[in-house]
């Protein structure tokens, strides 16, 4: 992005903020990538010129996502501009973004993301002011132009918020107790070189009391360290590495801009819907906030029903929503919605409205050490089988075809036509390599309607539902800038506890030679592999 880029598109946010920008009190921040210095710069002098009253920066630009949204709910200002491209790779070459929160913390609906980019297509001119930098490395409250600026400490109000909902004491007595065969509970925490890492560090070694060879890659560079921000078994090799080769307990990752997390302990890794589906399940035993009650749960559409398995044993209500973060956030804002979850390794709760990959962490921290409080030795894979024993495990995976330069809007036409023909529903389809088969129930393109505001998202993905419980999702997907990346989700469920230790790509097998034989995919994009399997 250049700087005129960054002009135009700030000045498209600035002029679509509900009510107009005049007067407004607005909150910056960012994941620490390459541009960013640059464009918060820009940021002050349009925001000066356009009446905006005051701006609330975190220190040197840094705030998480998560950590944006709860400055935005706390300072109760009109809404942020978060500097990221998510988990997406940094640097010169590669991607940066801009995106604007609400008042209530969450991304900007779709009225409003509708509106930025309208008036992208049309603007002629944008209004800055003549304003010297602003150093952005010292804290405090300065006079710039006419406009306010604050520059606060980008770790404190978050950590204060974590600390009101989870029992940092009854973490630290489990850190402190030898369960594990007279050992006590060993840690690794790994920010990927992004934002999270001066979190990860206030949280792991100034508050629970870890030393430093708890946490690694926790300072954030511009270009990520040249390594790919995203918490996943992949891209968060070292970790996983590390974990196994130390024997570690309970290991963990979050993404560039720290939304996501992923869960992973020696021989244990953990998959974001079994995730969500588990804090859910401990969320009253394990953390004080739920202590009042869970109000409800949700998950994303591709995302497993694992989770609508435990909110159907406590009764709760459970919406499934299309992808994206903003459809919670109407959930939440009624009072109907308490956690919820992406199979993306999205997870978070009503205490903001972003998914929050240190919150999940440290929820799991507190469902071990409430384990253990219960039943000493519990780790990580015991957690995993207890939940299975309960409610049944729904194999899960999901396979990223990223960069795709040809076939990718072929795949999902060819798999509209299969649909579309009277004779779908009710075949069956065969694996290629055993006699497992599947026979179709239902095939369609999702469609949402929010029960908040009756507003509807068509187009949300292509599923198949099969007659034994089966599932199989395509979406065209990501906010990477290069090709196209195909998605496609597999899931089947099993209450036979024979099967539960199972690897999930042995389990899922039949299921993924079915899906990819009836999408041609390899054949249409020619991709003998995915990018990456989750």
């Amino acid at each position: 992005m250049t700087s005129y880029h960054a002009q135009n598109f700030v000045q498209a946010i600035l002029s679509a903020v509900p009510g107009g920008p005049a007067g407004k009190t607005l909150v910056v921040g960012g994941d620490g990538r390459y541009f960013s210095p640059e464009a918060s710069q820009i940021i002050l002098r349009l925001s000066a010129a356009n009446g905006v009253k005051k701006i609330l920066i975190g220190e040197n630009t840094i705030l998480s996502t998560p950590a944006a949204s709860a400055l935005i709910r706390s300072r109760k200002t009109d809404g942020g501009i978060l500097l990221t491209a998510s988990h997406n790779p940094g640097g010169p070459d590669n991607d940066f973004g801009i995106k604007f929160n609400c008042d209530n913390g969450g991304p900007a609906p779709e009225d409003v993301t509708n509106n930025i980019y309208e008036i992208t297509k049309t603007l002629k001119q944008y209004k800055t002011m003549d304003l010297p930098d602003l150093d952005l490395s010292k804290k405090g409250t300065f006079t710039h132009g006419p406009l306010e600026v604050e520059v606060v400490d980008s770790v404190e109000n978050y950590v204060h918020l974590l600390s009101s909902i989870f029992d940092f004491d009854m973490i630290k007595s489990y850190l402190r107790s030898t369960p594990y065969g007279g050992k006590s509970p060993t840690v690794l925490f790994d920010a990927l070189n992004g934002v999270t890492g001066p979190y990860g560090k206030a949280i792991f070694c100034d508050v629970l009391g870890l030393d430093e060879s708890a946490i690694q890659n926790c300072v954030p560079k511009p270009d990520f360290g040249g390594s790919h921000p995203d918490p996943n078994l992949t891209y968060a090799h070292e970790l996983v590495q590390a974990v196994e080769d130390r024997g570690v307990i309970f290991g963990a990752a979050s993404d560039g801009d720290g939304d996501r997390n992923m869960i992973y302990g020696a021989g244990a890794f953990v998959t974001p819907s079994d995730s969500v589906a588990i804090i859910a399940d401990w969320a009253e035993r394990a953390i004080p906030y739920f202590k009042g009650g869970i109000k409800g749960l949700a998950r994303s559409m591709p995302t497993s029903e694992a989770i609508d398995r435990v909110a159907h044993a406590k009764g709760l209500e459970v919406f499934e929503v299309p992808t994206g973060w903003k459809f919670f956030g109407n959930l939440m804002d009624a009072g109907r919605l308490s956690i919820c979850g992406e199979e993306s390794f999205g997870t978070g709760s009503d205490h903001i409205r972003e998914k929050d990959g240190l919150w999940a962490i440290v929820a799991w921290l507190s469902i071990l050490a409430a384990a253990n409080k219960e039943t000493p030795g519990q780790d990580i894979n015991h957690i995993l089988v207890e939940h299975y024993r309960k409610y049944g495990r729904n194999f899960f995976s999901r396979y990223d075809y990223e960069e795709v330069e040809t076939g990718a809007e072929e795949v999902m036409a060819h798999l509209s036509n299969q649909f579309a023909s009277p004779d779908f529903v009710g075949s069956t389809l065969k694996a290629t390599t055993s006699d497992v088969s599947f026979t179709v129930k239902e095939a369609d393109d999702f469609s949402y309607t929010d029960p908040i505001d009756g507003s509807v998202s068509k187009n949300q993905g292509l599923y198949i539902k099969f007659t034994d419980g089966s599932r199989v999702v395509f979406r065209l997907s990501g906010t990477g800038s290069q090709g196209a990346t195909i998605r496609m989700y597999v899931e089947k469920y099993s209450n036979n506890p024979d099967e539960y230790p199972k690897p999930a790509a042995e389990g899922l097998q039949p299921l993924i030679e079915v899906a990819l034989k009836l999408s041609k995919l390899t054949e249409l994009t020619k991709r003998e592999k995915p990018t990456v399997i989750t």
